[in-house]
C-alpha cells in the first residue's frame, strides 16, 4: 500500500513562540510508500516534543523545505538550455518563472524563486535551516522514544541542515552559516551576521554530513521512502565535494577576484593553484567511490525495465526485441517509482496539475480508446524542448552528429519518408519512428535516447495508455491551433519532452497521473561524476574514466568511448582519438552528461561549474515553425524565444529588504 505522511507547511514565530503547523494522516492506494505535505493544527513548541507522534511532525516539518522541483512554475530543472515554454507566458512573471532568471529578468527588489528568504515563490532555505536547528535542540525531549530512534531521526535533520546549506552556496556562492538558533532577544551581533567564505562554507557542509551519515540507517525502509539514508547522503555529500572542486566554486579568478568580504579578501578561492584543485578533486573521487561503493552493497544500480511490456508495443517487440528493451530502459529511467537507480528521490508530490508531468504531457487525440480524450487537465501541452536538445543527443554511432563522418548535416532538414511497415527496412525503426511517414533526415540514425525521452513529429508518444502517432503540424490535436484548449495550448517549437510523462497517466483529474518522486540523485549521475572527477584528477584519461562513463553509454545501446572515437571510418579527422586527451574526455563527459540527465536539472549546474553558463544560455531558443500545417512548412527553423544570462546571472541575488535589514550582508557582484 502507499503510505502518505501528510507533513506540514510553514514555521512562524508569535510573541517569541514557536507555532508549527503539523499533522499526519495515512491515505491508502497502490503500492510504494512517499512522504507529502499539509498543514493541519497548531502545537506549542514545549509540547512539540514531548511525545513520538509530535516529534515526527517535527522530523516532517523539517523536510517540507525541500525545493518543488516538480512544480513547473518554481522548478529549478527549467534553467538551464533545454526547455521552451509557451509563447503567450514569456516574459510573464507568475508562470514558468525559473525560466525568466534565462531571460536577464531576474531582480533584487523580487528575486525569481529566491531562497535566501523565499521572494518570487522561492522556498525560504533560512526558513528550513531554523526548523533543523530547533529539531536538533529539542529532539531529546522526547520521552517515549528510544535513545537509537532520536539519534537517527537527529541524524537525518542534521544531513538535511547541511544539505540547505549547500543548496544556498549552489545559488549564492558565499552564504551566512546558520549553525543555531538565534532568539529574536540575542544581541545584535548574533542577529545581523556576515557571509563566509566559500571554502568555509563547503567545509562546514561536509563536516555536518560526516557527523550524520554514521548514524543513518543504511536503507530506508518501504515506510519511509523518501527519508534521508546512508545511500542518499553519500552521494550528496559526493556531490558537495564534486561541486567545490569545479572552476566555478575553486580559483575561479575570472570571475571573482574583486568579491571581497570585509576584511577585503577574496570570497571565493581564486588563489587555489593546480595542486589545491587537483586534492580537492581527489577528495571528490574518494567521496564518489564510498557512495558507489554503498549504494552497490543495497543493490542499487542501474535501472533495467523488467516490468509487463505494453500491449501497444507487443508486434514491435516482435521485431527487435533487443531494440524494444533498450528502449523501455531509457523510457522509464524516471518516472517507474522508486526503481533501484534512484538514490534519494523528491517524494513530496505537490500540486499534480501543475506539475512538470502535467506541463509536458499531450493531449489524447480523437480515436484512441482507454482514455478521456481532448481533456488538457493534467496533460497541458505546454513544455517542450529547445531545438538544441535534438543536436544534443547521439547518432547512432554514439557521437556528436558534427563529429560523426557517417552523418549528413548538409541533408539533415530534407524531408523524408520512413519504410512502410511491410519494407524490410522498416525493422529498425520498429517502435521508434511511425510507418510510411513525413520527417526530416534529422530524427533518423539518432540514439535510441533520443526517441525514448523525446517527443517528435513522425514518431511516437507513449502516454494515456496508448502509443499516440506524433504530429505536432498546426491543426493537428497536438499543434498550434488543436488541442482541448485551442490555440494556446502547444509545444512551441514543436518538440516535446516525454522523459518526465508516466506511460500510463491521463487527463482529466489529478487522480489519472501514474505519481512518482523526481530523482533528486540517481546512480547514473554518479558514474558521470566519477568519470569526470578522475579526468580532472588524472594528467590523462585511463581504463578506470572509460569504465565509468561506458557504463552509461552500454545501458542506452552505444558503443563505448574508446572504440567509437578511435575510429577512423566514423569519426571526422579534428576528432579522432579525442577521448585520449584531458580536455577532450572533458567534452565528451559533459555531453554525455546533458544526454543522460536530459530535463533533470543537471545542465544548468554542469554549464555554471565550468562557467560556461554565459555563453551557452545566452543563445536564443530555437524551433520549428509551429504554423506549418504539412512537413514542408512546419520543419523550418526560427527563434522562439529571446535569452540574456550574464556572468552576474551566475549567482543570485540576495533580497534587497533583507540587505537594508542586515547591514553586514555584501551583495553578490552585478546587483
Amino acid at each position: 500500500m502507499k503510505i502518505l505522511v501528510k507533513l506540514i507547511k510553514k514555521l512562524r514565530f508569535t510573541s517569541g513562540m514557536l507555532w508549527i503547523a503539523a499533522c499526519m494522516t495515512l491515505c491508502i492506494s497502490s503500492c510504494k510508500e512517499f512522504l507529502d505535505v499539509v498543514p493541519d493544527s497548531t502545537l506549542k513548541l514545549e509540547n512539540i516534543f514531548s511525545t513520538k507522534e509530535e516529534a515526527y511532525n517535527a522530523l516532517a516539518k523539517a523536510y517540507s523545505y525541500l525545493p518543488t522541483d516538480d512544480q513547473h512554475n518554481t522548478s529549478s530543472w527549467l534553467m538551464g538550455d533545454e526547455w521552451a515554454t509557451p509563447m503567450y507566458y514569456y516574459g510573464n512573471t507568475n508562470q514558468f518563472r525559473p525560466i525568466n532568471i534565462m531571460m536577464g529578468l531576474q531582480s533584487v527588489t523580487t528575486p525569481i524563486i529566491g531562497s535566501w528568504s523565499g521572494t518570487g515563490y522561492g522556498t525560504d532555505l533560512y526558513n528550513a535551516i531554523r526548523s533543523t536547528n530547533i529539531f536538533l535542540e529539542y529532539m531529546d525531549m522526547v520521552h517515549d522514544m528510544t535513545d537509537a530512534e532520536k539519534v537517527e531521526w537527529k541524524a537525518q535533520v542534521k544531513f538535511l541542515k547541511a544539505y540547505y546549506h549547500f543548496l544556498l552556496v549552489q545559488r549564492y556562492g558565499p552564504i551566512v552559516i546558520a549553525d543555531k538558533t538565534i532568539s529574536p532577544e540575542a544581541m545584535k551581533e548574533e542577529l545581523f551576521q556576515s557571509r563566509s567564505k566559500v571554502d568555509d562554507c563547503f567545509d562546514y557542509i561536509v563536516r555536518l554530513m560526516d557527523e550524520a551519515i554514521p548514524d543513518l540507517n543504511e536503507r530506508a525502509s518501504m515506510n519511509d521512502l523518501g527519508q534521508v539514508d546512508r545511500v542518499a547522503a553519500t552521494a550528496i555529500k559526493a556531490r558537495v565535494l564534486f561541486f567545490r572542486a569545479s572552476p566555478f566554486y575553486s580559483g575561479n579568478r575570472e570571475y571573482f577576484e574583486d568579491f571581497l568580504d570585509h576584511d577585503g579578501e577574496p570570497f571565493f578561492p581564486v588563489m587555489d593553484d593546480a595542486a589545491r584543485q587537483k586534492a580537492k578533486w581527489k577528495d571528490a573521487v574518494d567521496a564518489i567511490e564510498e557512495a558507489i561503493n554503498i549504494a552497490k552493497a543495497n543493490e542499487r544500480d542501474l535501472y533495467k525495465y523488467e516490468k509487463a511490456n505494453f500491449i501497444y508495443d507487443m508486434e514491435d517487440i516482435a521485431l527487435n526485441p533487443a531494440q524494444m528493451q533498450t528502449l523501455m530502459d531509457l523510457r522509464m529511467i524516471v518516472c517507474d517509482p522508486w526503481n533501484k537507480e534512484l538514490l534519494w528521490g523528491l517524494s513530496y508530490y505537490g500540486d499534480a496539475a501543475n506539475s512538470l508531468q502535467a506541463a509536458t504531457n499531450i493531449q489524447c487525440p480523437p480515436g484512441y480508446t482507454g482514455t478521456v480524450t481532448w481533456n488538457g487537465t493534467c496533460s497541458n501541452n505546454w513544455l517542450g524542448a529547445s531545438y538544441t536538445m535534438l543536436e544534443r543527443y547521439y547518432t547512432a554511432n554514439g557521437l556528436p552528429i558534427n563529429e560523426d563522418k557517417t552523418f549528413d548535416q548538409g541533408s539533415m532538414y530534407d524531408i523524408v519518408t520512413t519504410p512502410g511497415a511491410e519494407d524490410p527496412e522498416y525493422v529498425k525503426l520498429a517502435g521508434l519512428m511511425q510507418p510510411g511517414t513525413q520527417t526530416i533526415n534529422l530524427y533518423l540514425n539518432r540514439e535510441l535516447r533520443f526517441y525514448a525521452q523525446l517527443g517528435i513529429t513522425g514518431g511516437f508518444w507513449r502516454a494515456h495508455t496508448s502509443r499516440i502517432n506524433t504530429l505536432f503540424f498546426n491543426g493537428n490535436p497536438n499543434g498550434s491551433g488543436g488541442g482541448y484548449r485551442g490555440g494556446d495550448n502547444y509545444v512551441v517549437t514543436g518538440i516535446g519532452v516525454q522523459k518526465l510523462v508516466h506511460p500510463e497517466s491521463t487527463s482529466g483529474y489529478t487522480q489519472r497521473m501514474a505519481k512518482y518522486p523526481l530523482p533528486i540523485i540517481r546512480m547514473a549521475d554518479l558514474y558521470l561524476m566519477k568519470a569526470e572527477a578522475l579526468n580532472e584528477y588524472l594528467d590523462a584519461p585511463d581504463a578506470e574514466v572509460y569504465a565509468a562513463i561506458n557504463l552509461i553509454r552500454n545501458r542506452a545501446g552505444i558503443p563505448n568511448v574508446e572504440t567509437v572515437w578511435s575510429n577512423a571510418d566514423l569519426v571526422v579527422e579534428s576528432s579522432l582519438n579525442k577521448h585520449t586527451r584531458k580536455e577532450g574526455m572533458r567534452e565528451i563527459i559533459l555531453q554525455e552528461r546533458g544526454i543522460e540527465l536530459a530535463f533533470e536539472g543537471s545542465r544548468y549546474w554542469d554549464m555554471l561549474r565550468h562557467r560556461r553558463a554565459p555563453a551557452e544560455f545566452s543563445m536564443h531558443v530555437l524551433g520549428w515553425d509551429h504554423l506549418g500545417t504539412t512537413a514542408e512548412t512546419f520543419f523550418i527553423l526560427g527563434a522562439k524565444q529571446y535569452r540574456r544570462f550574464t556572468i552576474n546571472d551566475c549567482l543570485w541575488p540576495i533580497d534587497l529588504n533583507e540587505m537594508n535589514t542586515n547591514s553586514n550582508l555584501i551583495q553578490n557582484p552585478g546587483w
